[in-house]
């Protein structure tokens, strides 16, 4: 017997246990602090060396290099590691996913990597780790040591599209998968959201993980509003159960 493809959209709320604010929620920086949002619109970081400058700022006050993998994302990784096929779909940019021991082929990042850096003028990458330490040392806008081009975080700004490749592969994955989890998503910014609704159009068995209502809750087979790092490891071993 075929063992079900499992597929996870992972959204913000999967990481707040580790310590990553998320935006959208109650509490979310864009709600807070409505001038932050330029600091991560393509637009205005292109055109400000000052918005450049208080990017590079927040960017080193950014606890999403310090944090480590919580309960659901180890959870995640465990089923993986059962020989259970399991894919995921992440909206995150903070690289937790991979640090709990999902091989990164494993993992779709829809919104890029804070982990990296990329030059805007010819596409050379780097750590963040080495921009930062630039920052440290004095340096207010670093750019590109390539081509003095100008760096940015290598995640996808306000303004800018989602990789076509990633997308289109997030998009098969959907179409292909027995079991679509949703955890720690609104799933209310498109395209990640209406993967849902895909996934439940092509027959996978959808189930939602969040602690808001979201629109899909409709096509869902099972919502989950307990929280998080406990809900998460708890349906993942039960999908195991039902395998076994």
């Amino acid at each position: 017997m075929n063992r079900p493809l499992v597929a996870i959209l992972s959204g913000a709320g999967i990481s707040t246990d580790s310590g990553i604010p998320d935006y959208r929620g109650p509490n979310g920086l864009w709600r807070r602090d409505p001038e932050a949002e330029k600091l991560v619109t393509y637009e205005y970081y292109m055109g400000d060396p000052e918005i450049r400058r208080r990017s590079w700022q927040m960017r080193r006050k950014n606890r999403t290099l310090k944090a480590e993998p919580n309960a659901a994302h180890r959870a995640v990784a465990e089923l993986e590691r059962s020989g259970m096929p399991v894919r995921v779909i992440t909206q995150n940019v903070d690289g937790l996913h991979q640090l709990a021991g999902m091989p990164a082929r494993k993992v779709l990042e829809l919104h890029g990597s804070a982990r990296g850096v990329v030059c805007t003028r010819c596409h050379a990458r780097g750590p963040m780790e080495e921009a930062i330490a630039r920052v440290e040392a004095g340096e207010d806008d670093p750019l590109c040591l390539e081509c003095g081009g100008i760096l940015k975080s290598a995640t996808v700004m306000f303004g800018q599209k989602l990789d076509p490749v990633v997308l289109g592969e997030a998009l098969a994955l959907t179409k292909a998968c027995t079991v679509f989890i949703a955890v720690g998503s609104s799933l209310q910014v498109q395209p990640a959201a209406g993967l849902a609704g895909i996934a439940a159009d092509n027959g996978a068995r959808l189930l939602i993980v969040n602690a808001e209502p979201t629109p899909y809750d409709d096509l869902a087979d099972e919502v989950i509003r307990e929280p998080i790092g406990t809900a998460l490891p708890e349906l993942l071993s039960r999908l195991r159960a039902e395998e076994a």
